[in-house]
């Protein structure tokens, strides 16, 4: 291990500020899951299946404007891309804690679909700030900051939710996020670097290289020739552009990415069921006040994970993290009291940021960085659709059986999605073989 790589990090000036805007800009949606709970049950009077169902419905918002709004960073610059995000936080959260839970539904998919995009960005920022061992370190250290966050901002959502703030609260999620919004706006970090040529850029020049060479040998032909020449070209181009088109859009998508996406969800999914059963749990028995206590515990033991992972020189598999956590995550259900889930929380949490750094490591080393924004928008997607995915899955067994069947729920399913992962990689590797 080499410690000495986070000195290194943090000495650099443009990194250690995009560090520190993206743990602040993090902070007000820390808060946001709980005090949207905590309003839905609290408040509105509805069971955790419908907290959960509203979770999934933002978070599905999420998932599908990610991809859009990482390939805009990639187009239009992360200026004007940000501008949907900073109008619409401000509106949708000053309105959602004033309606019915009809209508929160729509109002929350619209709010998760211009939510802004801190988690891509930085972590496509670090990865042209930094490579090489240098970004594992870049990205344990986000991972961190990241559980920095969320020792923060859950217990400040509960409190103020469990005052009868949480129209307050929720309001004021809104207007920080989008003041964050500004500040990334003016900063303006890095998305892409200074390149003369990218493999990209070469292939499209040799594509037209091919292109000329061939009206060259069209040209001096006779003209009866060139007429039918022309016309075949003429359906020929249009077929081989749309082709080509699809191929460029997609060429990124390999197996080894799908693979690291379906880590990212599970990873969500376990993270957002823990998360709603910890809710549960302590709402259950009169100790809502001290959830704080339970996430800092946590998100502590994530903070020592990510600093050990990401001064390890040697990476570990994403997917064996995630089978970890999942494992280690069922246990929490025979907690009975705040301390004893505390304690209970540590193991699973010491792999948490390690998951993350692993995963959002290997998608920024297989992308070319032309495609990096799109594809850190679709494995936010894929995280977000795993959280949308565990919160109403754990929601449905807490209120059908109690908070520990939801820990065991969203535990179990995350050990059965590692487990036919790592059976097709190895029937992969074995068909590859033969």
């Amino acid at each position: 291990m080499n410690f000495a790589l986070y000195k290194e990090m943090l000495a650099i000036r443009p990194v250690r500020r995009l560090l520190v805007v993206g743990m602040v800009a993090r902070i007000p949606h820390s808060a946001a899951g709980v005090l949207l709970t905590l309003h839905i049950v609290l408040t509105l009077g509805e069971g955790y299946a419908a907290a959960g169902a509203a979770a999934a419905v933002m978070t599905i918002g999420i998932a599908v404007g990610a991809p859009w709004r990482g390939r805009r960073v990639d187009t239009v610059g992360l200026r004007k891309a940000l501008i949907p995000s900073v109008v619409s936080e401000t509106v949708i959260w000053s309105i959602v804690p004033h309606v019915p839970y009809e209508w929160l539904l729509p109002l929350v998919f619209v709010g998760g679909l211009f939510t802004l995009p801190i988690f891509s960005v930085v972590r496509q920022s670090l990865g042209v700030l930094v490579d090489g061992e240098q970004r594992r370190s870049a990205f344990a250290l986000d991972s961190i900051a990241t559980e920095i966050v969320f020792m923060i901002g859950p217990a400040v959502g509960a409190i103020v939710a469990t005052s009868g703030f949480a129209a307050v609260g929720l309001t004021a999620v809104g207007v920080s996020v989008s003041a964050a919004g500004l500040f990334l706006m003016w900063f303006n970090p890095p998305t892409r670097s200074d390149k003369a040529s990218t493999p990209q850029e070469t292939l499209e020049q040799a594509a037209a290289d091919l292109a000329a060479a061939e009206a060259a040998v069209v040209a001096s032909a006779p003209s009866h020739v060139q007429e039918a020449a022309s016309e075949m070209a003429s359906s020929r181009s249009r077929a081989s552009a749309m082709r080509g088109r699809v191929a460029r859009n997609f060429s990124w998508f390999t197996v080894a990415v799908a693979a690291l996406f379906a880590v990212a969800a599970g990873s969500g999914m376990v993270l957002s069921g823990s998360d709603v059963s910890i809710v549960g749990l302590l709402q259950r028995g009169g100790n809502q006040n001290q959830i704080g206590i339970v996430f800092f515990f946590w998100c502590a033991s994530s903070v020592v994970g990510g600093l050990i992972y990401g001064a390890m020189k040697r990476p570990i598999s994403p997917m064996l993290l995630l089978l970890g956590m999942a494992a280690l995550t069922i246990p929490m259900g025979f907690a009975h009291d705040t301390w004893t889930l505390a304690f209970l929380s540590l193991l699973p949490g010491l792999l948490c940021a390690p998951v993350l750094s692993a995963s959002s490591e290997k998608v920024a080393d297989l992308v070319d960085e032309e495609r990096r924004g799109e594809a850190m928008g679709w494995y936010g997607s894929a995280l977000t659709a795993g959280v949308a995915l565990g919160s109403p899955l754990a929601g449905v067994f807490i209120d059908a059986v109690g908070p520990s069947a939801g820990f065991a729920a969203v535990g179990v399913a995350g050990v059965v999605l590692c487990a036919a992962g790592l059976a097709l990689m190895s029937l992969r590797r074995r068909t590859a073989r033969v």
